[in-house]
């Protein structure tokens, strides 16, 4: 069973960056992609991007030409390099390992880690 440890988020200003890294506790038999979602409060957890574990990538448009994954597999570590924040992009930010990519999402989550970008 995978088991998924963020780290990387806190609080920065508009326009600066953040770089997040998910590890997993190992390789999972059926995990085939390793996506990161996000939930503002009051808002529904919306996917932000993903990698296949031959390094396909998929990112929302929302985030499109900021946000970028990558991975390290001899880390089992994934990273998301969020570029140019914007307080909108303050959210909890999860990440998730399952079967399929880019989405839905498989039924393994991290904890979250909370990004927020003041104004």
């Amino acid at each position: 069973q995978a088991q998924l440890v963020e780290s990387g988020g806190g609080l920065v200003q508009a326009g600066e960056s953040l770089r997040l890294s998910c590890a997993a506790s190992s390789r999972t038999f059926g995990v085939n992609a390793i996506g990161w979602y996000r939930q503002a409060p009051g808002k529904q957890r919306e996917f932000v991007a993903a990698i296949s574990t031959g390094g396909r990538t998929n990112i929302a448009d929302s985030v499109k030409g900021r946000f970028t994954i990558s991975g390290d597999n001899a880390k089992n570590t994934v990273y998301l390099q969020m570029n140019s924040l914007k307080p909108e992009d303050t959210a909890l930010y999860y990440c998730n390992a399952g079967p399929s990519f880019p989405t839905p999402p498989g039924k393994y989550w991290g904890q979250g880690t909370q990004v927020t970008v003041s104004s």
